[in-house]
């Protein structure tokens, strides 16, 4: 490690990244981008970034020898983020501190220390940027400087609005969870409060004095409108006394509900067609079966039955996905944890593919592998899912790859394709249950957007993670990591 950070390399990489940014750049490319300038700057060994949710985080972002923690989520009780979430902004954590099997992950790679800094806005932990180095020595304070520095830059990528003005009519006003207006009898906004600047995008500075920037409707009504950048709210309206202001306007964002309610209409009328594919087929053959039998020869019925049979495979393994990801996992991935031999398992999960699809997998199964802790059935699930997904966006007979490896503390199998890929900024949505990238995407490539959801929830379920990451020259590399046995 250098003695103190490379300024010069870091300025110009923070520079470029920036571009990235105005230019339009995703937040996870510039993220990524962000990561590897801040790995060379420190001379560290890695770096990643855990996104916070409620109560847990998850790595959305890593780069050198903390890239195989892509996916992997991160509980907030956790020492070393508890500390860092309740502590000072930047701590150092020594390797040996961790728990123990995190720490032997990270002493197998080198690393003895980690650097930690939290992301914040307006109070609100975002999420963790940690750096990784080969020494033992806490780090300087020029170190913890820079992180903290690039931590701000994080902050942003997400809209930070912290440090403005707060405006409001007092303290309840201000706390509001709803954004609040009042408007006065011309039209123009006299109160504006911090909820409806993060609402809206819109400061008190840009707000105060001008008509409201969405309609208000008439008093007891409530309206939902689409904001220009596609965002939904709801409003609602009521009349104040007085001369000076005339009406209280309150509004919430509700694009969630708004896509909850597209994404439920598309799944029922994708699943209906999902479901109408191999019923009609099954109806088919079993129809010219029932009515042809003497006129049809021996290998017409064998094709009838096989089609039949293959089609009531696929029905059946479209209902237990949906059950299994509609509600518990049932008998999938549900079975206690146990050691199993995992290139067996893909092997065998291999037999039973469609044949057009496993003449396009080419295997790279070390016979050494050390066994996985987990649910062997399950296996067949997520390989089933996983090369499904590959061969419908690799069409035509590119290759479908299945490598497995290990490490001190997991054994992994990767799926790599040379199809259309994963966009960067997709690469956390794409486990999210009916999502299907664009809308676009929808009809060119069917399916109900169940896969990757129900793979991601299958293998955590055995202590393990799930991540998915463009591959480069193109197409999609998706791989999942499970415990050693």
């Amino acid at each position: 490690m250098p003695d103190r950070p490379d300024y010069a390399a870091f300025i110009a990489g923070h520079t470029a990244v920036v571009n990235m940014i105005n230019s339009g750049a995703s937040g996870v490319t510039a993220l990524n981008r962000l990561l590897e300038v801040v790995q060379n700057a420190l001379g560290a060994l890695g770096v990643s970034f855990a996104e916070f949710g409620p109560s847990r985080g998850r790595v959305i972002a890593a780069c050198g020898a903390s890239s195989w923690a892509l996916g992997r989520a991160v509980d907030h009780a956790d020492p070393s983020v508890a500390k860092l979430l309740s502590g000072p902004a930047t701590n150092d954590v020594p390797v040996s501190a961790l728990p123990a099997e995190l720490a032997q992950q990270f002493a197998s790679r080198g690393i003895r220390r980690m650097l930690g800094a939290r992301v914040e806005a307006g109070g609100l932990a975002l999420g963790s940027l940690h750096a990784f180095f080969a020494d033992d020595e806490a780090g300087g304070t020029e170190e913890h400087a820079l992180l903290g520095y690039v931590a701000v830059t994080v902050a942003h990528l997400y809209g930070d609005q912290s440090g403005l003005p707060v405006h409001g009519d007092g303290p309840v006003v201000a706390a509001l969870a709803d954004g609040l207006a009042i408007v006065d009898s011309q039209g123009y906004v006299r109160l504006w409060n911090p909820a409806a600047e993060r609402v809206t995008g819109r400061t008190a500075a840009q707000a105060l004095n001008r008509p409201l920037p969405f309609p208000s409707p008439p008093t007891g009504r409530v309206i939902d409108h689409r904001l220009p950048d596609g965002r939904w709210m709801k409003i609602a309206a009521g009349d104040l006394p007085g001369r000076s202001y005339s009406r209280v306007v309150t509004f919430r964002d509700v694009s969630d509900q708004h896509q909850l309610n597209h994404d439920w209409d598309l799944f029922l009328a994708v699943t209906s067609h999902e479901l109408r594919t191999p019923v009609t087929v099954i109806k088919g053959y079993a129809d010219t079966l029932t009515g042809h039998w003497d006129q049809l020869g021996e290998p017409d019925r064998r094709e009838a039955a096989r089609a039949i049979g293959q089609r009531s495979t696929d029905l059946a393994r479209l209902v237990d996905r949906l059950l299994a990801t509609t509600g518990g996992l049932g008998p999938v991935g549900g079975a206690t944890p146990a050691p199993f031999d995992l290139v067996e398992a893909l092997r065998a999960a291999v037999t039973g593919l469609p044949t057009d699809l496993r003449r396009r997998i080419t295997l790279a199964l070390p016979e050494d592998l050390p066994k996985a802790l987990g649910d062997r059935a399950a296996v067949a699930t997520v390989l089933t899912e996983l090369a499904t997904n590959a061969g419908k966006y690799a069409e035509g007979d590119s290759p479908i790859e299945l490598i497995a490896e290990a490490d001190e503390q997991t054994v992994a199998f990767r799926i790599s394709d040379r199809g259309i890929g994963v966009r960067p900024e997709h690469v956390e949505r794409a486990f999210d249950r009916f999502w299907q990238g664009e809308t676009g995407d929808h009809r060119r490539y069917p399916g109900a957007g169940l896969g990757l959801f129900l793979v991601r929830r299958i293998v955590e379920r055995q202590n393990g993670w799930a991540s998915i990451r463009p591959r480069p020259g193109g197409g999609a590399i998706v791989e999942v990591r499970l415990p050693r046995g």
